[in-house]
């Protein structure tokens, strides 16, 4: 006799078990390759972090600073270093009333000190050191007895190299010379971290952008240069020409006639501009009193 036969169903393990998309499956076999060998070169690792990324195992943010990182290594200092034009030093034999207005200007917390010439680097000035002077007065002060030495690092310096010696010995700025000896920029810890991580704001810069005139006493005020005469008018109520010059600077160097030294002043109306600090280009700070026994239609 026959025997009947039935078909056995398939196993409730097997069923219920969900089976991977093609395309999950292929992303997995990729990242399981990659931990069981080793990415052959730099494209093939940021191939497989990206494709973390696309699958939501890593941020944006976080795919960012390993880019960064790994671009970092790449780079050279000359790449991103604060060029010779744009530092700001503070000379040797220069007094605190001749060098805190361009500290402040700035809003650095630390300047190379020269000597002759910007080619004659005496070490670097810590804007914290001057703290001190707060309590101690200025009786005694030298500039050479509270600046450190300055570390001195080729331009050609990897990036990768100098974040670790940076951390290594605990310092924050290095003067970086080219093939010649002379001093082509200064680079600081700050610049090479925003490579990796994207720009670094500290809590003051936007203030600092906005606010063009600071009240420092009574009838004494620190006005930058590049102040809109507009702004400058509304700000003392009064009626410079702005059809000429658009900024408080471009008004002082007219009256001048010549490119002023620091500490030069110029009468304009009844408001007094004596230089706090000017370059070799350009004024960038300027101390205004106003004169209260002239008359406004004086101005």
């Amino acid at each position: 006799m026959a025997t009947s036969m039935t078909e056995e169903p398939p196993s409730s393990s097997s069923s219920s078990k969900p089976q991977p998309r093609q395309s999950e499956k292929n992303w997995l076999d990729r990242l399981m390759g990659a931990f069981s060998a080793e990415p052959k070169s730099r494209d093939e690792l940021l191939e497989i972090i990206k494709d973390a990324a696309d699958n939501r195992l890593v941020d944006q943010e976080a795919l960012s600073i390993i880019e960064g990182a790994l671009d970092v290594q790449d780079q050279q200092v000359r790449e991103i270093m604060i060029p010779r034009s744009q530092i700001v030093a503070v000379a040797l034999d220069e007094t605190p009333a001749q060098f805190l207005a361009k500290i402040i200007e700035s809003g650095h917390s630390r300047f190379p000190v020269i000597g002759d010439s910007i080619d004659d680097i005496r070490g670097i000035l810590l804007a914290k050191d001057l703290l001190p002077l707060v309590l101690k007065g200025l009786e005694d002060f030298r500039l050479e007895n509270i600046i450190r030495p300055a570390n001195i690092i080729p331009e050609s310096k990897r990036l990768n190299v100098l974040l670790r010696e940076f951390r290594e010995n605990r310092y924050h700025m290095a003067v970086v010379i080219d093939e010649y000896g002379g001093v082509a920029g200064v680079i600081t810890i700050e610049d090479i971290l925003e490579e990796i991580v994207g720009e670094i704001e500290d809590e003051t810069d936007e203030d600092d952008d906005d606010v063009f005139i600071r009240k420092v006493g009574d009838n004494d005020f620190i006005v930058k240069a590049l102040t809109p005469i507009e702004e400058f008018n509304e700000f003392f109520s009064c009626e410079f020409s702005d059809e000429e010059f658009d900024t408080v600077g471009g008004l002082v160097m007219q009256s001048f006639g010549h490119l002023p030294e620091r500490d030069e002043s110029t009468e304009l109306g009844v408001f007094n501009f004596r230089v706090l600090y000017a370059d070799n280009r350009q004024i960038h700070l300027l101390r205004v009193q106003r004169d209260s026994g002239k008359s406004s239609d004086q101005e």
